[in-house]
């Protein structure tokens, strides 16, 4: 199974430009996340799955509390929250940085990590 958590909107400081360190930006992250989905199926219970809303709460307090210089950390370190689930199997992220170069709606950087 995979689960899912698409257009989470963050803000943080990210950039290595000086004007880029002066405030924080909004960044958008897109998450997938793999899984062995059988128990919590067969279970029904919450504890046998990927909690997305804990997932979600302990990106934001992860990014929305440090300052970054690359978007490819961002990424980075959010795939190495999704795998600290045990069930974790596989993680796909990308982060987008809307407005980083003129003339483009974003750049994003993506990183496919597995255990």
């Amino acid at each position: 199974m995979i689960v899912s958590i698409k257009n989470l909107r963050l803000r943080t400081i990210v950039g290595i430009y000086d004007w880029e360190k002066e405030k924080q930006q909004e960044i958008t992250i897109n998450l997938r996340v793999s899984f062995d989905g059988e128990k919590a199926a067969k279970t029904d219970d919450i504890d046998a799955t990927i909690n997305y809303k804990s997932l979600r709460n302990k990106i934001m307090e992860h990014i929305e509390n440090k300052d970054f210089n690359l978007v490819e950390r961002i990424a980075s370190e959010i795939a190495d929250i999704a795998l600290a689930s045990p069930i974790a199997q596989k993680v796909w992220v990308e982060v987008d940085k809307p407005g980083a170069l003129r003339l483009t709606d974003s750049v994003s950087i993506t990183v496919e990590r597995s255990k």
